[in-house]
């Protein structure tokens, strides 16, 4: 009895003395070791600027060809592309407009906004983070019962931007690399599709080739108008809020509009 109760007396000190080595260390980590928060960076984001977040696919020539996409454009991988966008926006509500082709989507923060105290770093990695999860989570909903073989990568950056000018021009210039790219595409693959050709046929029969030489070679070869092509394909894909009247009031609503339009023209006028 005698040994059993020094046994337990023993371990109750030594808890005890363990519980103060641990509180000492605490307090130690909190005085001794803070100092390594002075070597973090200050990436607050201008104020009065729109930020802009924008997404690319990591290696994604590769994850389409494994994952076998539809060449030129495969509609399940858009469609996934921008339902993921959508969680994104769904998620942080300050962003007022996105825009996404290929495997490539900008998120556009209004100028006021104060979330992550706009630090870059925070609104960079939610946002890449939120985007790659929902990719994966929502890969069936659009491939079915094809596997998804490995998690995709995207990396961001960010960029501010002080006018509206700006902005439209921003948007204005991926768009613009959206049209490029998709006839480019479009034609390249055509060729090889409909006119038998091997790529390297069809990359020497581009070269040096204008947008004019590419529609011209769709329309007299292939009987095809690219400008009939879909407007997803050729123009890329815009999501905003939509403003819903209720009794007479317009209130913002949990809505999210898909538009093909022209990016200037959905462009802001104003500050927001």
């Amino acid at each position: 009895m005698l040994i059993e109760t020094l046994a337990s007396a023993g371990r109750s000190c030594f808890a005890a003395a363990s519980l103060r080595r641990f509180s000492r260390s605490s307090a130690m980590a909190k005085s001794k070791f803070e100092y390594v928060r002075s070597f973090e960076t200050d990436d607050t984001c201008l104020r009065n600027c729109y930020i802009v977040v924008r997404l690319d696919g990591r290696n994604f020539h590769k994850f389409a060809e494994q994952h076998q996409f539809a060449k030129p454009n495969d509609d399940r991988a858009l469609g996934l592309m921008s339902r993921s966008a959508r969680s994104v926006i769904e998620e942080l509500e300050d962003i007022t407009i996105a825009y996404g082709q290929s495997d490539e989507f900008s998120f556009v923060f209004k100028r006021t906004t104060t979330w992550f105290k706009r630090r870059a770093s925070k609104l960079m990695t939610h946002v890449a983070s939120q985007f790659s999860s929902s990719y994966v989570f929502y890969w069936k909903e659009f491939f079915g019962e094809q596997p998804l073989l490995y998690p995709p990568g995207f990396d961001g950056r960010v960029v501010l931007y002080p006018t509206n000018h700006n902005l439209r021009d921003y948007l204005s210039w991926r768009q613009a690399d959206c049209h490029i790219n998709n006839l480019y595409n479009t034609v390249f693959w055509t060729l090889i599709q409909k006119g038998g050709l091997t790529t390297t046929q069809a990359e020497d029969r581009l070269k040096g080739t204008l947008a004019s030489d590419k529609n011209e070679i769709l329309f007299s070869e292939f009987d095809t108008n690219y400008n009939n092509e879909s407007a997803v394909h050729r123009k890329g894909t815009t999501l905003i809020w939509e403003k819903v009247r209720y009794s007479g009031v317009i209130k913002s609503a949990q809505f999210l509009q898909i538009s093909v339009e022209d990016i200037p023209s959905m462009c802001p006028t104003s500050s927001v």
